[in-house]
């Protein structure tokens, strides 16, 4: 279990092949319980255990399933600089497919803090499917986890999607943003079916998936700033969206 676990910290391609991955500390590992989630194993720093928040939540989980550590073995499995001292190994969940009113078409974003950030203000807008394309950081990376908070708990998560077949079959409109256009997001009617792209951190989007798109919109920047970071782009998206539907 420990050399899995450690494999499993380290390693995208060891995540993907094992279909697992690791929530490192108590506020993920019960987001996940919270949502229904049943962990297969619990790992717990000796130290760990009479931390108030870590011994109510372990108390009720099947002994069976908790493994404790010396806080040295703890230390070589963790993901963050300082341990909390609790950490769930889980199976990923599949992705679902379902009615979608909005969903967001996710290419290349490289930054973990960013991918998850985008993750955590789509759930909170009550966007459920999400789509990245296989050049899209690792979605159940540690990073990426902690900076979504939970939030993949209550997204279905299409990782390595062809999103230009997405986009052209998707029902509603599909809103690429981009900074070669006139058009701003605050013009369209966001209240129907709607897809957003956001495009690589450096690179945009694609020439291609621009193309499947209906609409290029911009974000009007009066300021002296030349781009938005791709959270805070895809961030305003949703919410104006939230906005329109009131």
């Amino acid at each position: 279990m420990l050399k899995s676990a450690r494999k499993l910290a380290a390693s995208s391609k060891e995540r993907k092949k094992a279909g697992k991955t690791l929530l490192d500390g108590i506020h993920l590992v019960t987001a996940y319980h919270q949502a229904g989630g049943v962990p297969e194993a619990i790992l717990v720093s000796v130290s760990a255990q009479d931390h108030p928040e870590i011994r109510d939540f372990i108390h009720n989980q099947p002994p069976e399933n908790l493994i404790v550590l010396s806080d040295e073995l703890f230390r070589e499995i963790s993901t963050v600089d300082t341990p909390t001292g609790i950490v769930a190994l889980i199976r990923i969940p599949q992705p679902v497919d379902g009615k979608v009113n909005c969903c967001v078409l996710l290419e290349d974003i490289q930054d973990p803090g960013n991918l998850g950030s985008i993750l955590r203000s789509a759930a909170a807008a009550g966007i459920g499917q999400i789509y990245l394309s296989t050049g899209c950081v690792d979605a159940w990376s540690p990073k990426v986890l902690r900076a979504g908070m939970g939030a993949h708990f209550h997204l279905s998560i299409h990782e390595s999607s062809d999103l230009v077949a997405v986009a052209r079959n998707f029902q509603g409109q599909v809103v690429a943003t981009t900074l070669g256009t006139e058009k701003t997001l605050f013009s369209l009617d966001l209240s129907g079916q709607t897809a957003f792209v956001i495009g690589n951190e450096g690179a945009g989007v694609s020439e291609s998936l621009l193309e499947a798109a209906d609409s290029r919109v911009m974000i009007p920047m009066p300021g002296a700033a030349e781009s938005l970071n791709a959270a805070a782009a895809a961030a305003i998206c949703f919410f104006e969206r939230v906005r329109q539907i009131g």
